[in-house]
């Protein structure tokens, strides 16, 4: 079998994206997400196109016995895990800390920081076992500057970016490289999830300049996974060229 890159959240977004890239330079894929349907609908468009090999195991990377289930149950040949992209992730509320829904805060740390957590945990002794792979983390810029209405979102990203570089120094020895990608504004699902479904005020983010989009960040992603076995990067910042960080945006 060819490589094998592990998505997380594949249905939309970036992990759409890179699975996108991934099957069109010839890797297998196993692909997670939680819209069993999308997850079907993507498996026979990369099959016709790419003529890919597609696992799928749907289950939400929140619970964790259905992670741990799941990733222990791969059949032997789709255990040699080359490539894990920990994209599943959220924001949900653009609120002020005393004014935010617990819901909201519980659901992002359940899916940003556990649910990374659990499936990398599950991942990991594979990749140990053959002695290398490849971790990447979807961060954020918000992850390293915190801005107002951010609180807990930025709070997750932080510890995204704090756990890959722990993990970073913890799985030298066993030759397993880690990086993690910061993106700033992209047009994705992303702020349509934050704002609940409202189409205006998703829409408003962008007004004024041209975003990232996800082929955008999957390109940069598949770049760091395509380096020579001994180059890492360990730590990605992409922002749009009219987005200096999360505060300045130079808007038209």
């Amino acid at each position: 079998m060819s490589k094998i890159v592990f998505i997380t959240g594949a249905t939309s977004g970036f992990g759409k994206a890179c699975a996108e890239i991934f099957a069109e330079n010839q890797y297998s894929l196993i692909l997670n997400g939680r819209r069993e349907e999308k997850l079907q609908e993507l498996k026979k468009e990369l099959e016709q196109k790419f003529n890919s090999k597609v696992l799928l195991l749907p289950f939400d990377v929140q619970k964790k016995e259905d992670v741990f289930n799941a990733i222990n149950q791969l059949p032997e040949e789709w255990k040699k895990i080359d490539v894990l992209i920990n994209n599943a992730g959220l924001a949900l509320g653009r609120d002020l800390f005393q004014d935010a829904d617990l819901s909201d805060w519980e659901t992002m740390i359940d899916t940003n920081v556990k649910g990374l957590l659990y499936v990398s945990m599950a991942v990991v002794p594979l990749m140990i076992q053959q002695k290398s792979g490849h971790i990447i983390n979807l961060g954020s810029i918000a992850g390293k500057e915190t801005y107002e209405r951010g609180n807990v979102y930025c709070a997750t990203k932080s510890a995204v970016d704090k756990i890959s570089q722990a993990m970073r120094i913890d799985l030298l020895q066993h030759n397993i490289k880690v990086t993690a990608i910061h993106p700033g504004a992209a047009d994705t699902e992303f702020s349509m999830v934050r704002f609940k479904g409202d189409e205006e005020k998703s829409a408003a983010i962008y007004k004024g300049y041209k975003p990232l989009d996800a082929k955008d960040v999957a390109d940069a992603i598949y770049y760091t996974a395509s380096l020579p076995p001994h180059v890492c990067i360990n730590d990605l910042v992409i922002t749009c060229t009219a987005q200096a960080n999360s505060f300045y945006t130079y808007r038209n």
